[in-house]
């Protein structure tokens, strides 16, 4: 059985570890957020104690395995601004889902480009999965340009995918096979 509770990479900018109690409050900023929840499939979060239920049930899910969620923490200030998942792990399979968010006035800096790239490292080095998925907003143009630049394909487009607070929403399906990832690693 994998764990994951003490799993933490660094980056030239950033340290990717598991979230931890005092993170609750940057948490609750982020997912209160309207900017950050429109394109996800929760609702903008309206009481802090959301923040810490959140952090506790990642701590109890990556000690067991069923999830990775990292905090993304800019190194030369420690300011925690998103957030990185391998989600829905399926061991048969060798496949996951990945999930992610940043604060808006961290949007555009390259900061999550930087720390997919270590995940999906982490992702096809160490846990030996073999296809990546990610559901996104077909709005959500920063997030599909991310995901096409760490080299997914668009797969399709799933109608009236999501309902949040009674509105449906659809989703672009995007994934990326070991194989690809491996044949854009420089050499």
């Amino acid at each position: 059985m994998l764990q994951f509770d003490h799993v933490t990479f660094t980056t030239p900018r950033l340290l990717l570890r598991p979230l931890q109690p005092a993170d609750a409050a940057a948490i609750f900023a982020l997912r209160s957020n309207p900017q950050v929840s429109r394109y996800t499939g929760y609702a903008t979060w309206a009481d802090m104690n959301l923040a810490e239920e959140f952090i506790n049930r990642d701590l109890q899910a990556m000690e067991s395995g069923e999830y990775l969620r990292l905090g993304v923490v800019i190194r030369e200030n420690a300011d925690l601004i998103g957030t990185i998942t391998l989600f829905h792990l399926d061991a048969q399979c060798r496949r996951a889902e990945i999930g992610y968010d940043m604060r808006p006035d961290q949007w555009g800096k390259g900061y999550m480009n930087e720390a997919l790239l270590r995940l999906l490292e982490f992702g096809y080095k160490d846990m030996l999965l073999n296809r990546i998925e990610a559901d996104v907003d077909p709005d959500n143009l920063g997030s599909i340009n991310t995901l096409k630049r760490l080299g997914f394909q668009h797969e399709g487009l799933l109608r009236e995918r999501w309902i949040v607070n009674g509105a449906k929403f659809d989703t672009a399906f995007f994934g990326l096979l070991h194989a690809d990832w491996l044949a854009q690693q420089p050499r």
